[in-house]
């Protein structure tokens, strides 16, 4: 799950509300052009984005944003303010999160690494106001039931899909680090999802590092070398672009105030969220309600615990000489009243 799409070092085009990964490799440097020219765009406007008429907000398939969406409970709260909300919709935290680097959307929803590519790329571009609690068993690196690898140590020399910048990386990263291994022991290949299933189910690819819907959509019997409760993740976290919090803390609140009022709702709705989520994905509710009945749904704000753990994830990629620079996790917290 930079700006982190700096990460997968893939720009983005986007098709009504719905955003879409490009298959084109764009290099660093044009990318880099791209996002200043965008935030510089931002700051001419600056009056206008300070009093926004609209809140542009990035979801995915999955979680408690197309919840949001759907139930309607920001638009409600929002009502008598004049302020209307709009829905983007992107495959992957990494895309997302460039969009909001690149002043596309002011909030969204991804897991725990995207977020920290997006730091170490551009600085003091995004803020965290709050996280989900972690639910380990909604990622996962698998391998075919059938195949002859059957721990992480057997990964050593063999092909190994994730999407570059995604908690899923973080995940298998973690999992080598753990058994002394890096990704220079294995052939890694950074796909996103829509790529890599069928790579995955062709047996192009050995192993996959993968996260719920797309892990529970996956149509053939596999085992789990590794999960997130291996390696105490699989967080989301709630973030916003800097110029939107700085300018509107009060609105970030009101976004806040509708998230705990979503979360309660599916807390205690659970067979809905269900019908909710197998819609957007298209997968069947039997799969969906599976997946429904790990999760937690329950906004926190951002504790110790959630700083730390962002803080070992930045630590790690940046030992790996994954990310260029070490980004503070602290000094990028919103406070927000109650």
């Amino acid at each position: 799950m930079i700006p982190p799409c700096l990460a997968a070092n893939l720009p983005i085009t986007f098709e009504g509300n719905v955003f879409m990964e490009n298959r084109m490799m764009l290099d660093r440097r044009s990318l880099m052009t791209f996002t200043l020219s965008a935030l510089a765009s931002i700051s001419m406007g600056k009056k206008a984005f300070a009093a926004p008429q609209t809140i542009r907000i990035g979801y995915q398939k999955y979680g408690t944003l197309i919840l949001l969406k759907e139930k309607g409970f920001l638009e409600t709260a929002l009502a008598d303010k004049g302020i209307a909300v709009e829905w983007s919709q992107f495959p992957a935290g990494p895309p997302l999160l460039q969009a909001m680097a690149a002043g596309a959307i002011d909030i969204g929803q991804t897991g725990d690494l995207p977020p920290v590519f997006a730091q170490a790329n551009i600085p003091d571009s995004i803020v965290y106001f709050g996280h989900e609690p972690k639910c380990g068993s909604s990622e996962a690196i698998i391998v075919h039931d059938d195949s002859p690898i059957r721990s992480i140590e057997d990964l050593k020399g063999k092909k190994v899909a994730v999407t570059r910048g995604s908690d899923a990386n973080w995940l298998l990263l973690s999992s080598l680090l753990q058994k002394g291994l890096s990704f220079h022991d294995i052939h890694l290949s950074y796909l996103l999802p829509a790529a890599a299933r069928p790579a995955f189910e062709a047996g192009t690819i050995d192993a996959w590092a993968i996260w719920d819907p797309y892990l529970s959509a996956v149509g053939q019997k596999v085992r789990p070398l590794a999960t997130g409760a291996d390696i105490k993740g699989a967080m989301a976290f709630y973030l916003a672009s800097l110029s939107f919090y700085k300018n509107n803390p009060n609105l970030l609140s009101i976004v806040r105030n509708a998230i705990i009022e979503c979360d309660n709702w599916a807390q205690t709705h659970k067979e809905d969220v269900t019908h909710i989520l197998a819609s957007s994905t298209g997968l069947s509710p039997d799969i969906v309600g599976n997946s429904v009945e790990k999760l937690t749904f329950r906004f926190n704000t951002m504790d110790d615990d959630a700083i730390a753990q962002q803080e070992a994830i930045a630590a790690a990629f940046y030992k790996e000489k994954l990310i260029t620079t070490q980004p503070d996790i602290r000094k990028s917290i919103a406070q927000l009243d109650r």
